[in-house]
């Protein structure tokens, strides 16, 4: 995308979308302090731009999720503080490029702090909290809100919120049930974004979508996955918690290559995407 054309999300500054940050999620068994100590270090210096950044290096600058791992550690951890621990660490990655670079992140941090770390690729969530569950892999990086709502089990039942304290409150219980340990949540976040372009922001002068509410109270085309008009995350939520009202709503992917090129193309003016796409980074 040409620089006029490049997107950007706006903050959703009233927490419609619940807190999807990245958290370790650890076997019980495995779940020492030492270990726990290392995987927070990361947390503690993990931002979205970051995620954002990591993953354009990889998606768009074609560069290896290993690399982009080691030199994220290089620069924000400070390895030779870790205390050390000792023992094989498995450590699981979805088959997707965020997960596999925050796996590989995991993996390099527990390496230098003494433990035989390794990655290994599992599928989806079903497959990889079994395997955590059994032991068979040590460490994943989770979503917080998503992990939470994935331990109730209950769909009906909404205990995650955006608000990252209540959610991990929420959390412990249910972790503890599935012999499972949670590190400390990241700053960096990858949740139900909604998108504009640069273009459009700077026009209205707008980060927020308070601030889209207040000053383009109508005309908007919104775009997004078919369930958006029904989903409260997606259209309801927008038009109750933020008082938005859209002339029509297009019917296109969640935060695909569809969304994005309808957006660039003047299609749509608002779109859903995830937060920490790397076709975000500002280049």
């Amino acid at each position: 995308a040409s620089k006029g054309k490049s997107s950007r999300y706006l903050k959703d500054d009233e927490a419609l979308q619940n807190a999807d940050n990245i958290i370790p999620a650890v076997n019980a068994d495995a779940a020492d302090e030492t270990l726990l100590a290392a995987l927070n270090a990361i947390s503690a210096e993990l931002t979205t731009d970051e995620l954002i950044e990591m993953n354009a290096a990889v998606d768009v600058d074609r560069q290896s999720a290993e690399d982009v791992a080691a030199a994220w550690v290089e620069e924000n951890v400070d390895t030779g503080s870790l205390e050390q621990g000792s023992g094989a660490i498995v450590v699981g990655g979805a088959n997707f490029t965020e997960s596999t670079v925050l796996a590989n992140i995991y993996a390099d941090v527990l390496g230098a702090a003494g433990y035989d770390a390794s990655v290994q690729e599992v599928g989806n969530r079903e497959l990889y909290m079994q395997a955590l569950q059994s032991g068979d892999i040590q460490v994943f990086p989770e979503y917080l809100a998503t992990a939470t709502e994935f331990l109730e089990g209950d769909e009906a039942n909404v205990v995650a919120s955006g608000d990252v304290e209540e959610t991990v409150t929420a959390l412990e219980p249910l972790a503890e049930e599935a012999g499972l340990v949670f590190g400390e949540p990241a700053e960096a976040a990858d949740q139900n974004a909604f998108a504009v372009t640069q273009e459009f922001a700077d026009s209205l002068q707008v980060t927020t979508l308070s601030e889209l509410a207040e000053r383009c109270g109508s005309g908007l085309v919104l775009g997004g996955p078919a369930e958006c008009p029904d989903r409260p995350f997606c259209q309801p939520g927008l038009e109750e918690t933020y008082g938005l009202s859209f002339d029509e709503f297009r019917e296109l992917d969640a935060g695909g290559p569809l969304t994005k090129t309808a957006l660039q193309q003047g299609e749509i003016s608002i779109g859903l995407v995830f937060s920490s796409d790397g076709a975000l980074a500002q280049g």
